[in-house]
């Protein structure tokens, strides 16, 4: 069964930086593409960006300039995320793109000042 499992989230002021950690672990057919999605309180959960297995990436208008996704090896990815927004506040989730029916539990990010 395919496990993600985020890491690296926290509480920053506003025009802070964090970066989030993904592990996949199980059987994933390759190639494949990796990416982020995140939730905000009392909203649906939204794509964030991908990063193709052919290596170019994607990103939400909302993000573009500030976020930026990479694959550290095949079953690990990352999230540098600068110049943070309270409405980037939300709980951000890794998964494939298309998504895999199983999720993890999410790593909380909070902006705040």
């Amino acid at each position: 069964q395919v496990q993600f499992v985020e890491s690296g989230g926290g509480l920053v002021q506003p025009g802070g930086s964090l970066r989030l950690s993904c592990v996949i672990s199980g059987y994933i057919s390759s190639p494949y593409n990796m990416a982020w999605y995140r939730q905000a309180p009392g909203k649906q959960r939204e794509w964030v960006a991908t990063l193709r297995a052919a290596g170019d990436t994607y990103y939400a208008d909302s993000v573009k300039g500030r976020f930026t996704i990479a694959r550290d090896n095949a079953w690990k990815s990352s999230l540098q995320m600068s110049s943070l927004e309270p409405e980037d506040t939300a709980a951000y989730y890794c998964n494939t793109d298309p998504t895999y029916s199983t999720w993890g539990q999410g790593t909380q990010v909070t902006i705040t000042s």
